[in-house]
């Protein structure tokens, strides 16, 4: 199916993608850290084969060594059987060789791994324009969210009051750019290139803020 949007540079896209038939696509730790590895080595022009690296090489150590980025990311969120990505296009056709290099590295991980052959994923991942201002901040905030779902499925329903248990569950859900908004200092911070986008979050208050006044909205 095509688009309804062509990809351009400087525009930013919500980017999501989930198992096929809704398979969970992360059945262990070493599966998310093996995604969160892809969506840094794959970022660059240069072609990387991730389980010829050196055991303990940090992503620092090779930030100069994948090439030039090809898109820039605003926030990640891995969950059991999909994941979520806020991009900018940095060069044309950076967003598609991206995917197309992620999508493969992880299902040939995936089925080497669990011995099985064939699409990991659904048939085409879906992208949204985020053309809005306002649009854009609320992505943010809606990724980030997603592991609420793990506690409380319907949270989204609920009359949510005791925000402090989310709050403790997603900052200390790892596989997601979360921390990185909230002070953590850590290697995989280098995913992302913040600047690339609207500095809605000056500092990590003004983040945590924001993301939770949308428990009263709908996302």
């Amino acid at each position: 199916m095509a688009r309804a949007h062509v990809f351009a540079p400087g525009e930013y896209y919500h980017l999501y993608s989930r198992g096929t038939e809704k398979r969970k696509i992360f059945l262990d730790r070493n599966d998310y850290e093996r995604f969160i590895k892809i969506l840094f080595f794959c970022n660059g022009t240069k072609p990387v084969v991730i389980r010829d690296l050196p055991v303990g090489l940090t992503f620092e150590k090779y930030i100069d060594k994948k090439g030039e980025m090809l898109i820039d990311i605003g926030a990640y969120c891995l969950m059991p059987n999909h994941f979520h990505l806020l991009v900018r296009e940095r060069r044309d056709n950076g967003i598609s060789l991206f995917m197309q290099k992620s999508i493969t590295a992880y299902t040939m991980y995936f089925n080497e791994k669990y011995k099985r052959k064939g699409r990991l994923f659904e048939s085409s991942y879906k992208s949204i324009h985020a053309d809005d201002d306002n649009y854009l901040k609320y992505l943010f905030a809606y990724i980030h969210l997603n592991p609420v779902k793990l506690i409380d499925p319907d949270w989204k329903k609920s009359n949510i009051k005791d925000t402090e248990k989310f709050k403790k569950h997603l900052s200390k859900y790892v596989f997601s750019s979360f921390a990185d908004y909230t002070g953590n200092s850590r290697d995989s911070a280098l995913i992302l290139n913040k600047k690339e986008f609207p500095q809605y979050f000056p500092t990590p208050d003004v983040f945590t803020t924001l993301i939770f006044d949308w428990f009263s909205t709908e996302v």
